[in-house]
């Protein structure tokens, strides 16, 4: 199962004050505009991730990365966070890792166009690094409303961050995947990360397994 065939400062006080006249109230600073509100658009909500600034990954990141694929498609691909390549381009799976991700789609007899595929984050972590649980809260909003606007039919969690960002659990991957978990009544099947495929390929027919499960649901 390779990656193209995918099966098996202080100011000093003036020396003088003069009186004042009157005590004027400063005027209050105007509130931020509320970037998590309900949208009803992909559209609408991808201009919301990208004026986000709810964690301090936006001091650090390109652009944002939304998600790319059909707004209506039955399989929704949840990985973990944008990389480098990610970053620079605001499509996530889109390195080595997103040419696998394409040879596991090509062995479901799917196209990237037909599924959507997002990250539990929008922003890369520096360097790579695992995402921090206050990242994964002040993202939290928009995934869950990528779900609610797609409304796909399987949600396939690539890698452990998703697994635990969707069930709110802490359960190791291996006991998570081989069954079919919910979301919001959604049926939710737990695989691998194709970057850890790609790192450790003897699991990809345990992976191939996940797909088949997941497959199953959709009908």
């Amino acid at each position: 199962m390779g990656i193209d065939v995918w099966i098996d400062r202080a100011i000093p006080a003036d020396p003088v004050s003069p009186e004042p006249e009157a005590a004027i109230a400063p005027r209050p600073a105007p509130a931020p505009a509320d970037s998590t509100v309900p949208t009803s658009t992909l559209e609408q909500l991808k201009q919301q991730v990208a004026a986000c600034r709810a964690c301090t990954l936006h001091e650090t990141r390109t652009q944002t990365v939304f998600g790319v694929g059909n707004p209506q498609a039955d399989w929704l691909f949840i990985g973990e966070a944008p990389g480098a390549d990610e970053d620079q381009q605001g499509e996530p799976f889109v390195g080595r890792a997103g040419l696998l991700l394409n040879a596991m789609l090509k062995a479901l007899g799917l196209e990237r166009e037909h599924v959507f595929i997002a990250n539990v984050l929008k922003c890369r972590p520096p360097n790579n690094r695992d995402p921090r649980p206050e990242e994964t809260v002040a993202c939290e909003f928009f995934l869950q409303q990528q779900i609610k606007l797609i409304q796909p039919k399987i949600i396939v969690a690539l890698g452990r961050h998703a697994a635990h960002s969707l069930l709110k659990t802490d359960q190791a991957l291996a006991s998570l995947r081989g069954r079919v978990h919910s979301y919001e009544n959604t049926p939710l099947v737990i695989t691998y990360h194709p970057a850890y495929l790609l790192r450790t390929p003897s699991d990809k027919g345990k992976a191939w397994a996940d797909l088949c499960l997941a497959r199953k649901q959709v009908g």
